[in-house]
């Protein structure tokens, strides 16, 4: 199974999507063991939002569409709305 998965950091008012096949191990490695990379200023972070797919292919496409313009408004109307 692959996890697309949205974070977002309260503080900073910022969003991260990614995905994994263990979602679990990276929010750690995004929240406490990341030395570099976009995550590391903006913690702590939480997740949002995740959608699971069988196939990788699958979850990369989802993956590529919420980056998309459209993709981060409908992320950014559900944090509003939550």
């Amino acid at each position: 199974m692959f996890t697309v998965y949205v974070l977002y950091s309260i503080n900073y008012q910022k969003i991260y999507i990614g995905f994994t096949s263990d979602l679990e191990q990276r929010l750690i490695s995004h929240n406490i063991l990341g030395t570099k990379g976009y995550t590391l200023k903006y913690r702590p972070w939480e997740v949002i939002h995740t959608e699971t797919f069988e196939i990788k292919t699958d979850a990369l496409k989802r993956e590529k569409q919420l980056k998309t313009a459209k993709g981060r408004a409908f992320i950014w109307e559900m944090i509003n709305i939550g």
